[in-house]
Parts: structure tokens; sequence; C-alpha cells
């Protein structure tokens, strides 16, 4: 296991939730942070309340100019003069049924949750392979595992993520790069309030089992355990996390306990 103290970290999706947190927590640790989001006035708040914001900076970024790419990480890297882990949390949720979702939500998802942190791996990932080190670290979700009703395009995406990166690490590992897949079951934080619903709008309501989720720096500490463990997978939850299991061994049984739950 390698301490993760004084490594460059980017982190997307940093502008609030998870990657908030974890810009926090990783703060200190004595990282060197670069925060990524589209919003700058949220990132700069978050880099402030850092407990080295010197060792801060603030690069926005929008998952849908896959084009720009290559400019974002010339950018980033120049910053601290190399980045050492790459974490995609950046991304939106979803909550419909499949019959009510016009597939202008399901293309969204793919390209925002999918084909953005795809396109942001393969510009980063020629500078990982030069310095022969580097480590991905993706945020998908328990969604990524087994499915959920209400959430189709999400766990659309967050099943492809897992594909993409499980051949990533094959391919790479040789070059000495290292991936992660971060599983979150449910989270404090605001997505489920910012879910796509099947026209396209924000749901604008939370739900029960997101604010019943674990606290965010609780989520985070743990995070930063697989990150340093550089562990394949790691399922992040209270009791929801029992499904990871149901679906390998009793995948029946995970379906008629999932659609009894109700979750939205």
């Amino acid at each position: 296991m390698k301490k993760i103290e004084g490594k460059t970290i980017w982190i997307t999706g940093a502008s609030s939730g998870i990657g908030e947190g974890l810009a926090y927590a990783l703060s200190e640790r004595g990282c060197k942070l670069i925060l990524s989001a589209r919003r700058k006035e949220e990132l700069n708040r978050v880099k402030q309340q850092c407990k080295h914001p010197e060792n801060t900076e603030v690069l926005p970024l929008d998952l849908l100019e896959f084009d720009k790419m290559e400019a974002y990480v010339k950018e980033a890297i120049a910053l601290f003069n190399g980045i050492d882990i790459m974490v995609h949390n950046g991304g939106i949720s979803q909550r419909s049924l499949i019959a009510e979702t016009d597939f202008s939500v399901d293309r969204k998802l793919i390209e925002t949750d999918y084909l953005g942190t795809v396109a942001l791996t393969k510009a980063l990932l020629p500078h990982f392979v030069e310095r022969k080190a580097g480590h991905f670290v993706t945020v998908t979700s328990l969604m990524g595992k087994f499915g959920s009703p209400y959430r189709s395009g999400y766990c659309g995406a967050k099943h492809a993520l897992h594909g993409f990166f499980d051949v990533l690490r094959m391919e790479h590992e040789k070059d000495g790069i290292a991936v992660t897949l971060i599983c979150p079951g449910f989270v404090q934080t605001r997505i489920a309030f910012n879910a796509l619903t099947g026209d396209g709008n924000r749901q604008n309501t939370n739900d029960e089992a997101t604010e019943n989720g674990l606290e965010v720096s609780r989520f985070a500490q743990k995070m930063i355990r697989a990150m340093e463990r550089k562990k394949y997978e790691a399922y992040i939850g209270k009791k929801e996390v029992a499904g990871i299991y149901l679906k390998r061994f009793f995948p029946r049984m995970l379906h008629r306990l999932v659609i009894r739950s109700k979750v939205r």
C-alpha cells in the first residue's frame, strides 16, 4: 500500500458532493489538487475551503467538450508539472421509467457519464504511459454492477465504464498504470436532486434513501483507503452493498428485493 500524501490529483465533479468531500480530505493529507467542473465560482469556493488552498488549482471543464480534452490535459499537467492520479467523478444521474424517457436523455447520460470520461482518459493516457506510472480512479456506482428501476440510462452508462476501465487495466498494467473503480451506494449528496427526468429536466427533489445514505466525509475516507490500496473495485455504502453479492450468487432474489424496495 502506498500512501497518498503529496500526490498530484485531478478531480472532476469537484464542485459538490463526493468530489467536494474528497477534495477536502485529500487537502488534509497534503495532496496537490486540480479541481474541475463546469461552475468556476463553486470550484473557487471549494478551493478556499481546502486546508491548503495554496496547493489547489481550479480548472473549469465540461465533459461534453470532447474535442477540448487534449487542451484541458495540457493545462492540467502544466499546473504542477505532472499528474499522479486522475479521479473521474463528474456526471449526472436519472430518475424516470424507460417508457417515459426521451431518447435525448439516454444520449446525454452516455455522452456525459461515459463518453466524456473516456475522452478525458484517452487524452491523459499518453502522459501516464510516458511516465510509466499513473492511477485512474473512476467513480461509477453500485448501479454499474446491477440495475434498479428509474435508472436505466444511468445504469447503462455506469456499466459501460466498468467494461472500458477493466480493459484499460489489462492493456496498461505493463505501463505501471492502475485502475480503481469506486462503486458508491447511497451517499448524502444532491445527486437525486440534480437527476434528469424523462423530459430532460432536473428532478429538483431529493429522496429518502439518499438523505439516509453515507455521510460524504466518511465516504471520502473509505475511498482514499481504496485508492491507496489500488483496489480493482471498492463498494462503499450501507446495506445496499449486499446487492453486489446477491447479484453474483442469487440474481433472482436480488430482482425481487429491488422491485419490492420501490426505491426512487
